[in-house]
């Protein structure tokens, strides 16, 4: 993980800002929808895209990638199922 540099307080109501750069750099416009992931000691925030479920699992995680000129959502278990499925048919030929 890399580090910015950037330090922001909590306020009362449990907000955060983000800095207008890394809005602009992820493309987060006002009221855009954010996803938030914890894994062990980190809080991870996601621009929410509903798009971006694995078309086996249907998870949503940040690992999910994107296959097929965009067509094609993948988490790392899709991906490990669809390709012994490949490889199953594959020796059945």
């Amino acid at each position: 993980m890399k580090s910015i540099g950037v330090v922001r307080k909590v306020d009362e109501l449990g907000r955060v800002v983000l800095p207008i750069e890394l809005r602009r750099v992820f493309n987060i416009e006002i009221k855009d929808p954010l996803e938030i992931f914890v894994e062990n000691d980190k809080i991870i925030l996601q621009k929410y895209n509903p798009g971006k479920a694995c078309a086996i699992t249907g998870e949503i995680t940040p690992e999910n990638k994107t296959f097929g000129n965009g067509e094609l959502t993948l988490s790392p278990r899709g991906i490990e199922m669809l390709l012994q499925e490949l490889s199953d048919y594959q020796l059945q030929r």
